[in-house]
């Protein structure tokens, strides 16, 4: 049998629930008779991002997507393992969401995929499998690699398409791309220092509470600041329309 949550864990999903249900609708109403297919495309993945992620909140504080498990040395770990499921759903299509912003070619997004979705699979095994603490520990080193690699493509080969876009997507592309780099690199931080990476210097509900604060600014966070920009959206229409057009 499952441990229950602690009162932490549950106050921290039940926010986790209640943010991601409300930029969701806060999205979906944002988006509401939009028209042009190309901007519709932006609304539609963003809300994909939170609906998912509310789902996944949802059912991790209902207790569904949690289990225990034994590792050596007789500790027992809890692991929400609906977050990764979550994170393999909504982070490529963050990464899409930036991909269109930039005008990026086929190839730069299949790679950025890939690499995320490797370092999510890497990451979750980490975390599920019942092994010591060295391999757990190996596995977040293999999982962090593919985080690096993701963010080298990420600030070079995307960053250098998006620079041939027009000032304002331009900056556009910045602030969220930083956002990402940023908020990003703080979960294998809160991984290693917490319980799945059982050095523990943080409790899970600590860990917890820190996932869900990353996870609404990583995808609430950043729709409101991508959808806000209808300017910016109306242009990369304009140019997705034109291109289309050629």
């Amino acid at each position: 049998m499952v441990q229950q949550a602690s009162g932490l864990e549950q106050v921290a999903l039940a926010l986790g629930t209640l943010g991601m249900a409300l930029g969701t609708v806060a999205f979906v109403a944002m988006g509401r008779g939009e028209q042009d297919e190309h901007k519709r495309r932006f609304y539609v993945v963003t809300t994909l991002v939170s609906g998912i992620a509310t789902v996944a909140y949802l059912l991790m504080f209902l207790g569904i997507g949690v289990a225990q498990v034994r590792i050596p040395g007789e500790m027992v770990l809890r692991i929400y393992w609906m977050r990764y499921v979550d994170w393999l759903l909504t982070t490529p299509l963050l990464l899409f969401d930036l991909a269109l912003l930039a005008g990026a070619d086929r190839e730069t997004l299949y790679r950025l995929v890939g690499l995320d979705v490797a370092m999510v699979v890497v990451g979750a095994a980490a975390a599920v499998s019942p092994v010591g603490q060295t391999i757990r520990l190996a596995l977040w080193v293999v999982s962090s690699a593919f985080f690096v690699a993701l963010l080298y493509v990420l600030a070079n080969q995307l960053s250098q398409q998006a620079a041939r876009r027009s000032g304002e997507v331009a900056a556009l592309f910045s602030t969220l791309r930083n956002l990402v780099i940023v908020l990003w690199t703080a979960y294998p931080i809160v991984w290693i220092v917490g319980t799945e990476g059982t050095i523990g210097l943080i409790s899970l509900g600590v860990e917890t509470a820190a996932f869900m604060v990353l996870d609404l600014s990583a995808k609430v966070g950043f729709g409101f600041i991508l959808l806000r920009s209808r300017g910016v959206l109306d242009e990369v229409s304009a140019s997705a329309a034109g291109a289309t057009a050629d």
